[in-house]
C-alpha cells in the first residue's frame, strides 16, 4: 500500500512542477510574448537598453537596434546579407557578423567592409516614450 502512496505523491508533485514550469514560460503581449498567431509582440527593447553610438542585437527577433545620435533610433535585420549568418555584435559604430566578420554602419546599415554585397535592411520602428516597438 505504501508504494501506491508513494507513486500518488510523485505523480501529483511531477505535475505540480510541470504547471509551475509553463506559468513561468508564459508572457504578455506587453512584456514581448507571442501573438496567437507566435509572432513576437510587445516591446523591442527600452530606449535606455540602447547606447549612444552603438546598438543591440535582439536575436530572438531578427533585429538589431542602434542610436547613432542621441535620441535617434534605427532598426535593421539581424541577418547578414552575405551568407544569412546573424550578426552579433554592435561595436565601435559598426554593426559585425562573426560568420565572415562583414561590418555595417550603425547610421544606415551599408556595408564599412564585406564579404557582405549589400546593406542591412531597414526594418520600421517607432519609439513611445522609452518603449522601442515593430512600426
Amino acid at each position: 500500500m505504501s508504494g501506491v502512496a508513494r507513486r500518488t505523491v510523485v505523480t501529483a508533485g511531477g505535475a505540480g512542477l510541470a504547471a509551475a514550469a509553463l506559468a513561468a514560460c508564459g508572457g504578455s503581449d506587453t512584456e514581448g510574448g507571442t501573438g496567437s498567431d507566435g509572432s513576437p509582440q510587445g516591446p523591442l527593447a527600452r530606449t535606455g537598453d540602447i547606447p549612444v553610438g552603438g546598438g543591440k542585437v535582439l536575436a530572438d527577433r531578427g533585429v538589431v537596434i542602434t542610436q547613432p545620435k542621441a535620441g535617434e533610433y534605427k532598426a535593421f535585420s539581424s541577418k547578414c546579407t552575405h551568407s544569412g549568418c546573424a550578426v552579433s555584435e554592435v561595436k565601435d559604430g559598426v554593426i559585425i557578423c562573426p560568420c565572415h566578420q562583414s561590418r555595417f554602419d550603425v547610421n544606415d546599415g551599408s556595408v564599412k567592409s564585406g564579404p557582405a554585397p549589400s546593406p542591412l535592411p531597414p526594418e520600421p520602428i517607432e519609439v513611445k516614450g522609452d518603449s522601442i516597438s515593430f512600426g
